[in-house]
């Protein structure tokens, strides 16, 4: 029997809005707009070469998203977190990444580890190049692929938004991060406990790694106002 296909419309391509979103988010996750920062559209649109409608409606899902927050007659601002935030956001992560890895774990290891492999790589040359940012992308790389290789389209949507929250706060990381040794031990450690199908080795590596990036960013936070402006 014939299907009717009539009332299905072509996929179209990306919206300029997601484009948009896209790039306002990697700036705010690249620190160029810092926590704080307000967005003037006028100059935004002109930046980007597009009208003040999709630039409206881009920004308004940074709102939904919580990377912008909306002042009334002021404007857009991008969000500060504070300790509270930040605590929240790690929380967060470690459940998604929990969930992720104990899929990863009941399906094909081996492939996983493959792919855990190339980001740790990229880690590594990162850390040789003493390139602080690099290292930064590579980890949230890592973290990613873990996501990814589990299959859940769900928890991979949640970890995009987590690690542009995350990102938020390198600004203070950065300035108290662990030695990159250590930081590649650990990640080895994931790696090699994906490999070896060790859940608890896992967990508690996760757990223990998610804990000290808490620890050193609300320790490197102003301790007037306890936000991230100005890291």
């Amino acid at each position: 029997m014939a299907l009717d296909m009539s009332e299905l419309e072509p996929v179209s391509r990306r919206s300029t809005a997601e484009i948009v979103a896209d790039r306002i988010r990697t700036a705010i996750m690249r620190g160029t707009f810092p926590p704080g920062t307000q967005l003037g559209e006028v100059e935004l649109a002109g930046r980007l070469g597009v009208s003040r409608g999709p630039l409206r409606e881009a920004m308004q899902r940074l709102v939904a998203e919580g990377l912008l927050r909306s002042e009334r007659h002021r404007g857009l601002f991008v969000r500060e977190l504070d300790a509270d935030d930040v605590r929240d956001v790690y929380i967060a992560r470690t459940a998604v990444e929990r969930a992720a890895a104990l899929l990863v774990l009941a399906g094909d290891r081996g492939a996983a580890a493959a792919r855990l492999t190339g980001a740790l790589g990229a880690m590594e040359a990162a850390a040789r190049a003493g390139d602080a940012v690099a290292l930064a992308d590579a980890d949230h790389d890592f973290h990613a692929e873990l996501v990814a290789a589990s299959g859940s389209p769900r928890l991979r949507r949640m970890t995009d938004a987590l690690l542009v929250e995350t990102r938020m706060c390198l600004a203070a990381l950065q300035e108290t991060a662990p030695p990159a040794p250590d930081l590649l031990a650990e990640h080895q450690t994931l790696r090699d406990a994906v490999r070896d199908g060790d859940a608890h080795r896992f967990v508690t590596t996760l757990e223990a790694h998610m804990t000290d990036a808490v620890t050193r960013i609300v320790a490197a936070m102003p301790v007037a106002g306890g936000d991230l402006t100005g890291a």
